[in-house]
């Protein structure tokens, strides 16, 4: 689907809050500057989560406690291995099965491999402006619109 400017950004992040449940995982993927972050601000505010939201580049994750389900922002982008990328997703995993938090994952590629059931989103720059959005839920089959 295509998203024109940053304020369809942030709308189609927070529809998408509509499908999620507690426990709900989903990966991020585009090329830097493509809008992953503005997308999660989007999904905060449909959970009604009243934090700032920031990119958690530097800090590898984000834990935002005050809206209707809980959320782990993670960036994977700083870690070099597998290894290292599958102890911190497992640690902050624990944490979101706890608290029943949704997690969502900027550069999942090193631990993609070891999930089943997750929303992968796909980001691309469209051809003159905007961006490019591809949604789906490849366990069940769905794609969101």
């Amino acid at each position: 689907m295509f998203v024109g400017n940053l304020k369809e950004t942030i709308e189609l992040g927070r529809k998408f809050a509509r499908v999620l449940n507690p426990k709900s995982i989903i990966l991020l993927q585009g090329p830097i500057g493509s809008g992953k972050t503005s997308f999660v601000q989007g999904l905060a505010i449909g959970l009604s989560i009243t934090e700032d939201i920031t990119s958690p580049t530097f800090a590898l994750s984000h834990h935002y406690n005050s809206g209707t389900i809980p959320l782990i922002h993670m960036d994977l982008y700083r870690l070099e291995n597998r290894l290292m990328a599958k102890e911190f997703f497992l640690s902050e995993e624990e944490e979101a099965i706890q608290n029943e938090a949704i997690i969502i994952i900027e550069w999942p590629e090193l631990i993609k491999p070891l999930l089943n059931n997750f929303w992968n989103i796909e980001i691309s720059y469209a051809t003159n402006f905007g961006r490019n959005y591809k949604i789906w839920d490849p366990k069940n089959s769905l794609t969101f619109e």
